[in-house]
């Protein structure tokens, strides 16, 4: 069997060291130390709509998230969480902004994780209110900062949002948090541009041993937004920074937690679902390469076991990706090609029925790693 999706130790170029962090619990999520890097995302429902954002949370778990998200701006929505946490196979983190008594209510109502923003949470009387919550119904914490949101003494000082700024709003909070003896928490320093992210996350992971929780945020709609998350997060993640990851995105959530995994696929972090190898596609190409990967991967959506994938229109490169794949299919003939198995020719395959071959050869593969 291909060892292609695993990290491969005896190629010292494709390892990422991680850096050292305290392992906390999310529930039973792990985050931090040695635990697998995390994938989350947010609720867009009203989540007062119990219903609605139950099944939103289905569809974000089928797609494989770690965590979920969910906004408690009043009093209906808190008294619907206790209903979502009940029902959800995730552990639910309830994202608090300007009333601190909806982190004490999401706690009551058995949140796995607050979130709060130190720029307009309110005072330290206040963040004390929510630690206690969170140490009475065993919540961890978030301490989320955002560049458009910060303290406006720090804006004051620093006269604009900058990672000195970031990183002093984070270490304040933590600070609290610490000295009341709570150790539970992760902390997060997002902006919407990349360059300012990667700053701030730089600075924070030498100032502080705590799991960090990634994100550009607001990064922008699907396309552009999952190229900036990926150059901002995987940047970090590449040198090794990074417990949790959240990819900002105006879609639908489960379309973040796909980009999410992607991201960490590409780096060899997580290895959930079908790998695909393909080619752009070009005049050598001997079937429809575009129209083939948009058909498998939909198909092969609901595989959630770790298999490589190659499918090359042509034999310049086909036979070789192949080698280093679970199963392969190369063109080159005239309305047919080759499939492989474990990078070894298996079987001849006319174009039309290549699609339902690949598919049962995924399947029959995911089947027999149960």
């Amino acid at each position: 069997m291909s060892n292609h999706n695993n990290i491969d130790t005896i190629r010292p170029w494709r390892h990422i060291e991680r850096r050292k962090s305290r392992k906390i619990k999310i529930g039973n999520v792990e985050i931090g130390g040695d635990a697998p890097i995390s994938v989350q995302t947010m609720t867009n429902t009203l989540t007062a709509d119990a219903k609605a954002t139950i099944d939103q949370i289905r569809r974000c778990e089928d797609a494989g998230a770690d965590l979920v998200r969910v906004s408690v701006p009043d009093v209906d929505s808190s008294n619907a969480l206790k209903e979502i946490v009940k029902a959800a196979q995730v552990p639910i983190i309830a994202d608090i902004h300007f009333h601190y008594k909806r982190a004490i209510e999401s706690a009551q109502a058995g949140a796995a994780c607050l979130r709060i923003n130190p720029g307009n949470i309110g005072n330290e009387s206040r963040v004390k209110e929510v630690i206690k919550a969170a140490k009475d119904y065993g919540c961890a914490i978030r301490i989320g900062v955002n560049a458009g949101s910060l303290e406006p003494d720090l804006l004051e000082k620093y006269g604009e949002p900058c990672p000195e700024a970031m990183v002093e709003s984070a270490l304040s909070h933590a600070k609290i948090l610490q000295d009341h003896d709570f150790h539970e928490f992760k902390i997060s320093v997002k902006a919407s541009d990349a360059f300012l992210t990667v700053a701030a996350y730089m600075a924070l992971a030498d100032a502080i041993d705590c799991p960090l929780h990634l994100g550009v945020t607001e990064a922008g709609g699907k396309r552009i937004g999952t190229v900036k998350s990926s150059i901002g997060l995987g940047n970090l993640l590449w040198a090794g920074i990074g417990d949790t990851i959240r990819v900002s995105l105006s879609a639908e959530p489960e379309e973040e937690v796909r980009v999410g995994f992607d991201i960490l696929k590409s780096l060899g972090l997580r290895t959930r679902g079908v790998n695909i190898i393909s080619c752009p596609s070009c005049a050598r190409q001997g079937f429809d390469v575009i129209r083939t990967v948009e058909k498998l991967e939909e198909r092969l959506a609901h595989i959630t076991k770790p298999i490589s994938l190659s499918v090359i229109g042509c034999v310049v490169n086909g036979p070789g990706e192949a080698l280093f794949t679970d199963v392969g299919f190369t063109g080159g003939g005239k309305g047919s090609g080759m499939i492989y198995l474990n990078g070894k020719t298996i079987a001849k395959a006319e174009n039309e029925e290549m699609i339902d071959r690949i598919v049962e050869m995924v399947e029959k593969r995911a089947e027999e790693m149960k």
